[in-house]
């Protein structure tokens, strides 16, 4: 493995959870400027700390070459083994590089009894459809929009979906690791 490629996934201790949500949203808001011409979409820095601290959530910073590229935030079920990755991102200066694809891989090595990992991953955003179903292997499992919603998502009653909502509009992805014995 190339120096550049090589990730260390280094645990965000409580006091690094507000810089860990500027950094994410800050990748978070390239991709939503460029679809939407603003980045109001963007989850609130009390939502990214409630999902790193949520029960089995793991935050990690994404470090290459001794410097932060990335973070992501896990949700590992010790019962069953049904993982999810709930934030990813890799620094938007730090794309193109290989380093999105070798920090998947840190993760898959550092929780290898999972036995089916899960993720979301909004309608518009293709670089995010390449890089999970061509480069890490995920499938396409479902499609939430306004007629088909997430029975997980809270929806006010008779609301409309909205396509420039990246939180309604979505394609939820599984990676079978091992058959379930």
């Amino acid at each position: 493995m190339s120096e550049s490629r090589k990730i260390v996934l280094e645990q965000v201790q409580p006091r690094g959870l507000s810089s860990f949500a500027r950094r994410l949203q800050e990748a978070f808001a390239v991709a939503l400027a460029e679809q939407f011409g603003s980045s109001d979409a963007l989850p609130s820095e009390a939502d990214i700390v409630a999902s790193a601290t949520a029960e089995g959530a793991q935050a990690f910073d994404i470090v290459a070459r001794g410097q932060r590229v990335g973070g992501a935030v896990v949700v590992i079920r010790q019962k069953t083994q049904k993982n999810t990755l709930e934030l990813f991102f890799i620094s938007p200066r730090q794309h193109g590089r290989g380093l999105g694809f070798a920090a998947w891989q840190a993760i898959e090595a550092a929780f290898p009894d999972t036995v089916v990992w899960e993720t979301v991953t909004p309608y518009f955003e293709q670089r995010n459809l390449h890089f999970y179903i061509n480069k890490c292997g995920f499938h396409a499992v479902e499609f939430f929009h306004r007629h088909h919603r997430d029975p997980a998502m809270p929806h006010a009653e008779g609301a409309a979906c909205d396509p420039s909502q990246a939180t309604e509009v979505y394609f939820r992805f599984e990676k079978v690791m091992k058959e379930k014995a």
